[in-house]
């Protein structure tokens, strides 16, 4: 074992494990490799990580703002420091190649912890109303004690997203990572205790969906945060609608990436390649739908085959490698169904849809996949697949295709490739999606709100606008005068 972590747990600000938690494996996923050993969470293990939130929120919410701020912005110094080694343990979890976890994984944590420790002073204000003589004010209070429940292909950096808004409102959280998954948000968690956050504000307990109800249901738990696919989302909304717990949804997608025909190629290319391949497919956001203009569909599929032929697979930890694993067996098999569906429903296989030749056998490695000549009724076009699958559907007219992208369930993003930016602020306008780039795609900084519509959620992660929805707003009126009465 390689990654072996002290305990299953981090509570309080110490690891602690419970025997009789059920046990499962961390597998490595470019070989099969176990490299950790762990328990889920039992009941115990989760009451005693909420009553630590719980016991220390109060006196962490007291603080100020720049106070809190100057913790987080420490940790985000400490996680750059530790960036290789923390990439290293991402790519042992993931499965990422380690020259993607390197720039996109631990750094991205680090500037989600940066950022809102910087802006939290200003950001947390309220509003000063005058009312006459009298007046009114308004403050954003903390929730209490949050819950963050992750997903498995970015588990470092959904922890701190979660984490680092939550923390710097004046919140405990107590954050699940996915047990595919299970290794990054441990170590952040001993970072920020290092980097001086009180113990008891930033827990972390491992489990499966036995455990995510034991998390949503306890009445002590003010918010709940789910980055993960749209039928967990329904399960975990409506238990914490039960309670009136706030929720925030980042969910799946089945996003639309339009290319016209005076789009640059390459460019256009580029980013249909990174919104289907990057992280093996394995992003909430990819445009998975990729519909190319009739005129230029042959050039791009051809320019499409000879780039996606040439990525380099292999060992996740050599920094040439480019592609690594799917994160389970499970889910390449999952996508090799996909695939199977696709051949039979007849899209046209442009190039992958098997194994790489050069890899390990224990490894679940599938190669970069493109189908052509994708119609809208196809599985394919209509399910998210979560692997690297793209599908690539021509399109005639801007009015066709803009009807065509929105008709789905999902609405977490879109792109548009064009050189007439007058019509790339139309066709955004237009389509339904919560996330948008225009002559680019999957680009995320901390600075802009990620999140979806319709399906794939509500709530936004990053920005000032995260803010928003760990706290509530508490209006105060205020007399200045003699209060009269008809009584």
């Amino acid at each position: 074992m390689r990654a072996q972590p002290k305990a299953s747990h981090f509570i309080d600000g110490e690891y602690v494990d419970d025997a009789a938690g059920t046990p499962f494996e961390s597998i490595y996923p470019a070989t099969g490799e176990v490299i950790a050993r762990l328990h889920a969470a039992t009941p115990a293990i989760v009451e005693k990580a909420i009553a630590a939130a719980k016991r220390a929120q109060p006196e962490w919410a007291a603080m100020s703002p720049t106070a809190r701020g100057r913790i987080l912005k420490r940790a985000a110094e400490i996680m750059r420091q530790r960036n290789r080694e923390l990439s290293e343990l991402e790519t042992l979890d993931t499965g990422k190649p380690i020259q993607e976890t390197i720039v996109a994984d631990p750094t991205s944590g680090a500037d989600s912890f940066e950022f809102f420790g910087g802006v939290a002073p200003a950001a947390l204000n309220g509003d000063y109303i005058p009312l006459g003589g009298d007046f009114a004010y308004t403050k954003r209070v903390p929730l209490g004690v949050c819950v963050g429940i992750g997903a498995w292909n970015y588990p470092q950096q959904i922890a701190c997203w979660k984490g680092a808004p939550a923390l710097v409102a004046g919140n405990a959280m107590v954050f699940k990572p996915s047990e595919n998954t299970p290794l990054g948000a441990l170590k952040i968690a001993e970072i920020l205790i290092e980097a001086g956050l009180p113990k008891g504000l930033f827990n972390v307990i491992q489990g499966d969906r036995s455990t995510g109800p034991l998390l949503v249901n306890h009445p002590d738990v003010a918010k709940v945060s789910l980055t993960g696919s749209v039928p967990t989302g329904k399960k975990v909304a409506g238990a914490a609608a039960a309670e009136l717990k706030h929720v925030t949804m980042e969910l799946g997608g089945k996003s639309p990436l339009v290319v016209f025909d005076d789009a640059d190629l390459e460019s256009a290319i580029g980013g249909a390649m990174l919104g289907n391949f990057y992280s093996t497919g394995q992003v909430c956001s990819n445009g998975t739908r990729v519909f190319v203009q009739r005129k230029i569909k042959e050039p791009f599929l051809a320019r499409l085959k000879e780039r996606t032929e040439a990525i380099v697979i292999g060992d996740p930890l050599d920094e040439a490698t480019q592609l690594g694993p799917m994160v389970s067996a499970a889910q390449r098999d999952k996508v090799f169904s996909y695939i199977e569906k696709g051949k039979a429903e007849g899209a046209r296989l442009v190039t992958g849809g098997g194994i790489p030749n050069n890899v390990s056998g224990e490894g679940t490695y599938i190669q970069p996949t493109v189908f052509a000549d994708v119609t809208d009724g196809m599985t394919i076009a209509r399910e998210e697949i979560f692997g690297p699958v793209m599908c690539v559907l021509d399109f005639d007219d801007e009015a066709e295709v803009i009807a065509r992208a929105n008709a789905t369930e999902f609405g977490l993003s879109a792109g548009v490739f064009t050189a007439d930016l007058t019509r790339a602020h139309r066709v955004a306008d237009r389509l339904e999606a919560g996330t948008l780039w225009i002559n680019t795609y999957n680009l995320c900084p901390v600075e802009i709100p990620f999140g979806g519509s319709k399906q794939s959620g509500f709530g936004r992660e990053n920005s000032v606008a995260a803010l928003n929805h760990y706290t509530e707003l508490k209006t105060v009126y205020v007399g200045m005068g003699p209060v009269e009465a008809p009584y």
